[in-house]
């Protein structure tokens, strides 16, 4: 946190104390509390947003980030009227007054946030908890299914759970989840790649920019962690012997480590741009960019729909994925 900055702001929130302002919105209010992870989980969470605003207008949204990137994104892209909060750390008495306080009438969790002790509270209070865009690798399966004395009781309490496709809806189900409460939805990521009139990039104007044309083949790699953005460059190095106009763009999944992802990658001979300094005058011709190097937060659903092959990170470094 203090690496990354802008720690301080809201920082009693991750121990359970919230504003008194936060306090007088909640007053008689039906609440649904949904929690995004960081950047990549608010994108999905913003969509499931516009969706149930429209469906029950009376709610009221509380969504709660772990991460200060995932708040900043939150506070720029939802309106003020939805609360935006950071999650408690997993510990009893954290949890309880976050509960007592938010008093929730139904939790979404955004992917796979598995934390036991905001899971118990939850059954305590009788608060139905849903999963969306569930997924379960296969790490994160055995590791479960190892330790299922704990975790099968967890997952069998959820009331509802959007498993991404039929894999993912069978381990869900090994490690706990009702079948009745499982369906498979697809994955969210690519529901958010469609074009948002209010909001839209457009990518392949600012390709041309870099002078990439509309039928060069685009390699993405998306939500990229340490290690990996080197190795898909390395890769695309050697695609190019047999596909020499393809085109490599990175988004990691961290923004602030695009400094030190760009150096790593000049030091290889890779010849890119940022993505904050393309402007309206900016013109390179065919070959003089082969990278763009996507330094800024919630754009990867602009670049997944132009894609023409799609890496999605935490798969080739030793954290697994």
């Amino acid at each position: 946190m203090q690496r990354r900055g802008n720690w301080v702001d809201g920082f009693e929130e991750r121990f359970g104390r919230y504003s008194p302002n936060l306090k007088q919105a909640l007053t008689n209010r039906h609440i649904l509390w949904i929690h995004a992870v960081s950047v990549g989980e608010v994108n999905l969470c913003t969509q499931l947003i516009h969706v149930l605003r429209h469906r029950a207008p009376n709610l009221k949204f509380v969504v709660s980030s772990t991460t200060t990137t995932g708040m900043e994104d939150l506070c720029r892209r939802l309106p003020a009227d939805i609360s935006k909060i950071y999650y408690p750390i997993d510990f009893r008495g954290f949890v309880s007054r976050a509960m007592a306080t938010i008093h929730p009438d139904a939790v979404v969790l955004v992917e796979g946030e598995i934390w036991p002790n905001f899971i118990w509270q939850a059954k305590r209070r009788g608060v139905p908890l849903f999963l969306a865009n569930a997924r379960l690798s296969k790490r994160s399966f055995r590791g479960y299914k190892r330790f299922g004395f704990l975790f099968r009781p967890l997952f069998a309490t959820f009331a509802g759970v959007g498993a991404q496709n039929e894999a993912d809806a069978e381990r869900l189900a090994a490690v706990g989840c009702r079948p009745e409460a499982i369906n498979i939805v697809g994955n969210l990521k690519y529901d958010a790649a469609v074009v948002n009139q209010h909001h839209h990039i457009d990518v392949p104007g600012l390709l041309q920019k870099l002078g990439v044309n509309g039928d060069t083949p685009i390699l993405l790699g998306g939500s990229t962690h340490d290690g990996e953005e080197v190795i898909l460059a390395e890769i695309a190095q050697r695609l190019r012997k047999t596909i020499p106009k393809l085109f490599l763009v990175l988004v990691p999944r961290h923004f602030e480590r695009s400094s030190e992802v760009a150096r790593q990658l000049r030091e290889r001979g890779v010849k890119l741009a940022l993505r904050t300094a393309i402007g309206a005058t900016t013109k390179f011709a065919p070959g003089d960019v082969d990278c763009l190097l996507v330094n800024t937060t919630g754009e990867l659903r602009f670049f997944y729909e132009h894609a023409t092959v799609v890496f999605v990170g935490k798969s080739l470094t030793a954290t697994g994925g």
